[in-house]
C-alpha cells in the first residue's frame, strides 16, 4: 500500500523556524511518530531526535542549565522530542533551548494535551504553534484510494473508523482485536492516569453510555444517577475523556430565538471504530439499528478532522427549539452560517422554518452517502 502523507507535515514544516516551537497533540497510535520521523526525513538541515519516553532522553532533558543545552544541543536545526508530556516541566525545558541555542526549532509530541499543555503552555507563549493529528482523514485516505473504492469502503469506515493501522488492514477480525485492544490497553489506562483516578469501571460505564446516546442531547444529572455519581464529577470525566481525544462536544447554537435551546451538548467521538469497541458492536452496516447515530458522528469527525487539519477553527453546533424543531449541525466563522442535515436513507428534509426565519443567510444541505464527499471535501 502507498503512504499515506499527513495533511499537517506541510503545516508543521512552515512553523520549524529558528526559536521557535511546534506541539502537536494526538491520542495514541494516530502516528505521532512515524509523522515525527517523516518530518525529519525531510528536513534539509541537523536533527537530533528523542523519546521522552526513554530514561536517557530525560536525563538530557531534565538537565535542564544552559551549558548542558549548548553541549548536546549545538549545531543542530531541529530538536524533535516524541512522547514529550512524558517529560518533567517541558515547556520550560523547550524555552531554554530555543532562547538559548541559536538557529534551533523544536518539534514536540504529546499524546495528553491536557499534560503536556499545563507543562507547556505558559513558558511558551509566543514561541509555539500548537495542532491536533487525529486519525486518518477520508481526505487524506484518497491519496490511496480511487473514487469508486471509496465508496466500497464507506461502511468499512463506520464499523472500524480510521485508525492508520486499522486502515491498513484487510482483516475485520483484526480490526476488531487491534480496537479493543487499543480502548483497554491505551486509551482508558491514559485516563486513569490522570488526577488519580482509579474506578476503571464506572469510566468504562461512562464511554459507554455516552456511545449509546451519540447524537442525543446528555443529561449530566441522569448520568450521574445511572453511574452513582455526582454531576461536577461527570462533567469532569467527560472534559478528561475529551482530553484524551476519545470524545468531543458539540454545543447549542443560539442567537436570536428566545424558544432556543441554548445549554445542551451533544458528545461524538473522533473515530467510529472506538466508539464500537467499546460498546461491543461490529455488526455490518446493513444489520444495524443505530446507523442513524453511526452516520452523525463519523459525518461530525469528519469536519472536526478537517478543522484540525486545515487550522480553520470554525465554530461546531447543533441547533433545537423547545418545540423540537432542529438541525444536526452547524458550522459557523466570521459570521458566517452552514446548516446541515445527516441522513443514511433518502429522505430530504426541508430546513425548519424557525431556522430559516431567523437566519436568512445560512445554507442548509442534507448530507446522505450520495453525496457526502462533497460535505468532506468543501471549504
Amino acid at each position: 500500500m502507498n503512504e499515506i502523507k499527513r495533511t499537517l507535515q506541510k503545516e508543521i514544516e512552515l512553523r520549524l523556524n529558528p526559536g521557535k516551537a511546534v506541539l502537536l497533540f494526538g491520542a495514541r497510535r494516530v502516528g505521532k511518530t512515524m509523522l515525527a520521523k517523516h518530518i525529519m526525513n525531510n528536513y534539509k538541515g541537523k536533527c537530533i531526535y528523542l523519546n521522552g519516553e526513554d530514561i536517557d532522553s530525560q536525563s538530557v532533558l531534565m538537565n535542564r542549565s544552559i551549558v548542558n543545552y549548548r553541549n548536546i544541543f549545538s549545531g543542530y536545526d531541529l530538536l524533535v522530542i516524541d512522547e514529550a508530556q512524558q517529560v518533567p516541566e517541558i515547556g520550560k525545558v523547550i524555552k531554554l533551548i530555543v532562547d538559548e541555542i541559536d538557529g534551533i526549532s523544536v518539534f514536540a509530541t504529546g499524546s495528553s494535551s491536557f499534560d503536556l499543555l499545563k507543562k507547556a503552555g505558559e513558558p511558551l507563549v509566543g514561541r509555539a504553534s500548537q495542532m491536533h493529528l487525529t486519525p486518518f482523514s477520508q481526505q487524506e485516505i484518497t491519496q490511496i484510494e480511487s473514487p469508486f473504492e471509496t465508496q466500497q469502503n464507506l461502511a468499512t469506515r463506520l464499523i472500524y473508523g480510521s485508525y492508520p493501522e486499522v486502515v491498513i488492514m484487510d482483516n475485520n477480525e483484526m480490526r476488531e482485536e487491534y480496537l479493543r485492544d487499543l480502548v483497554y490497553s491505551y486509551l482508558l489506562k491514559d485516563i486513569l492516569m490522570i488526577d488519580g483516578l482509579r474506578n476503571a469501571a464506572k469510566m468504562q460505564r461512562l464511554l459507554q453510555l455516552v456511545a449509546y446516546q451519540v447524537g442525543s442531547e446528555v443529561s449530566y444529572d441522569e448520568l450521574g444517577r445511572q453511574l452513582a455519581m455526582s454531576r461536577d464529577t461527570v462533567e469532569k470525566y467527560l472534559d478528561l475523556l475529551s482530553k484524551v481525544f476519545i470524545i468531543y462536544k458539540v454545543g447549542a447554537f443560539a442567537r436570536n430565538l428566545r424558544k432556543e435551546i441554548s445549554k445542551a451538548g451533544k458528545w461524538y467521538f473522533l473515530d467510529n471504530g472506538i466508539r464500537n469497541a467499546i460498546i461491543g458492536n461490529f455488526q455490518h452496516v446493513d444489520t444495524r439499528s443505530d446507523m442513524g447515530e453511526l452516520w452523525e458522528n463519523y459525518l461530525i469527525a469528519e469536519a472536526f478532522k478537517k478543522n484540525y487539519n486545515s487550522l480553520s477553527y470554525k465554530n461546531f453546533y447543533f441547533w433545537r427549539t423547545y418545540d423540537q424543531q432542529e438541525i444536526d449541525f452547524i458550522e459557523e466563522k466570521d459570521g458566517v452560517i452552514h446548516s446541515f442535515e445527516f441522513k443514511w436513507g433518502k429522505k430530504e428534509p426541508k430546513a425548519p422554518k424557525a431556522f430559516t426565519t431567523a437566519y436568512p443567510d445560512a445554507t442548509f444541505q442534507v448530507v446522505n452517502p450520495d453525496n457526502y464527499l462533497d460535505f468532506i471535501v468543501r471549504q
